[in-house]
């Protein structure tokens, strides 16, 4: 039996999405940073039936609008599998000494005035060393989380200035996932795109380092010297802290630039910390395992619960306390919850053709470069809100404005600028885009904790808007270039 399918109109698919805003803004005001505990996951899911409804009324299958949201959720397992692997991750290097190590040293060497500053250019070079914004914010972002916290700054201004460093270097890095995809979907060549998109990522990331070193010396300490005290002896007493745990993250950060792909790369790192916990901190094991016998027996016991669930290493003082906890793979089942029902929302918008006919809407509004960029921008902005997936907010705009580029004159690298000047780092500020799950999650700090703060995500839509707009720099199609489409479904680095 043919059933006779009817296109939804701008209206139709525009109410899943307003009934999604009113509950996470109800969300909001009534579970504050809590959030991510089950109600939005549950606005979401609520708001995917609200989706599915219209969808029947449209006249679609729902084992069709089903196999759209399985393949949605089956696109996010590898975030999936690398949150179970960051989780186990956070902890051994927490058993071995390594982030307290990091803490340690940093507490010792940066100063308050620079250390915004700071967090944005170590988190930079290392994601550009490794191209991964993900395994930054996990590792070296929750030792200076720490260290920022011990020097007195809130959260969000700390998580804001990791994130802000991370997702330049994940921007700008030749080994990014995301800086290779967004030119194979427009159609340019890797160095061409890095190379045009450091006309806008510069100056974006210049305004960031200024406002953060103002903040910096604009900060009051006040007592918290007296507290970086506590923190320094309690991490002495309780950790051997040398220098040689710093081969953990150095052996980390080589695998990486070796293009070891990230989920056997985090196992390495993983087992790692769990092997210098047990040469470097016997007295941390055997706290952990809490059990009697030989130390073989607590080492595999605390490894193995330093992977799975939450461990605490207690010290006289509860605020270091908090320094010195993780949570391990369990601690990743929120986000991990988060990201599935968000792909289920989004795979009902993309089965009952909502998202489409809310882009077809957007196109109408293309004039010019500026026009064409703006829409871009917001394409890139809707996908990685009702989507929840930076890789869905480069390849589906990537898609469809492909040619429109080309038939408007604008070489491909403009394209492949303006996807990753908004849909990459947009991505993070979505507290239900697997990004901003991801970091939330990782860091202990809510999306809305840090959104006003990650200065350099914040700036650069509008900054690719603005050189479009008054045509900064905008390149054009002269004749005899070579503009042909080249993607290839391989181009997505596997991982």
């Amino acid at each position: 039996m043919t059933r006779n399918i009817k296109n939804p109109s701008l209206v139709q698919s525009l109410i899943p999405i307003a009934f999604l805003i009113l509950l996470l803004t109800l969300n909001v005001k009534y579970f504050g940073d809590d959030t991510l505990s089950g109600s939005n996951q549950i606005a979401l899911m609520l708001a995917a039936t609200v989706a599915g409804l219209i969808a029947s009324g449209l006249g679609h299958n729902w084992l069709d609008v089903r196999a759209t949201v399985v393949k949605s959720i089956g696109s996010a397992m590898p975030s999936i599998l690398i949150l179970f692997l960051i989780g186990s991750l956070a902890g051994t290097w927490m058993i071995s000494g390594v982030v307290p190590m990091l803490i340690y040293y940093g507490l010792q060497i940066l100063h308050p005035v620079i250390f915004l500053f700071a967090a944005v250019v170590i988190c930079a070079i290392i994601s550009l060393a490794t191209g991964s914004s993900w395994s930054t914010v996990a590792t070296i972002g929750i030792a200076l989380l720490g260290i920022g916290t011990t020097l007195g700054f809130k959260e969000g201004v700390v998580a804001g200035a990791i994130i802000s460093g991370a997702y330049f270097g994940d921007k700008m890095s030749p080994l990014s996932d995301t800086t290779n995809l967004a030119p194979a979907m427009a159609g340019t060549d890797l160095f061409t795109h890095i190379r045009y998109m450091a006309l806008t990522t510069g100056p974006t990331i210049i305004i960031t380092l200024i406002i953060f070193l103002i903040m910096g010396f604009t900060f009051d300490p006040g007592p918290n010297s007296a507290n970086i005290e506590v923190v320094l002896e309690a991490i002495d007493n309780k950790f051997n802290v040398t220098p040689w745990l710093l081969l953990v993250p150095a052996f980390l950060i080589f695998i990486i630039i070796k293009k070891v792909p990230p989920l056997p790369a985090l196992v390495a790192g993983t087992l790692a910390g769990a092997m210098f916990a047990v040469i470097f901190q016997p007295d941390v094991i055997k706290e952990v395992a809490n059990v009697s016998g030989g130390y073989l027996k607590q080492s595999y016991i605390s490894v193995m619960k330093t992977m799975f669930g939450p461990v605490s290493v207690t010290t006289d003082h509860a605020a270091v306390n908090e320094l010195l906890s993780t949570r391990g793979m369990a601690g990743m089942l929120n986000t991990i919850w988060l990201i599935v029902t968000a792909m289920v929302f989004g795979g009902v918008m993309e089965g009952a053709g909502m998202l489409l006919r809310i882009t077809q809407t957007i196109m109408k509004v293309v004039h010019n470069a500026g026009s064409l960029v703006a829409a871009t921008a917001g394409t890139c902005l809707f996908f990685n809100t009702t989507a929840s997936d930076q890789y869905l907010a480069i390849v589906v705009p990537g898609r469809m404005f492909a040619k429109t580029y080309r038939d408007m004159g604008y070489k491909p690298e403009l394209l492949s600028r303006t996807l990753e000047d908004s849909g990459t780092v947009t991505s993070v500020l979505i507290p239900w885009n697997t990004c901003g799950a991801t970091q939330s999650g990782v860091l202990g700090v809510s999306t809305f904790a840090y959104l006003p703060y990650a200065f350099f995500n914040l700036i650069s839509p509008l900054m690719t808007i603005f050189m479009a707009a008054f045509n900064i720099k905008i390149r054009r199609i002269k004749e005899g270039d070579d503009t042909e489409f080249t993607y290839n479904e391989d181009d997505r680095r596997d991982i």
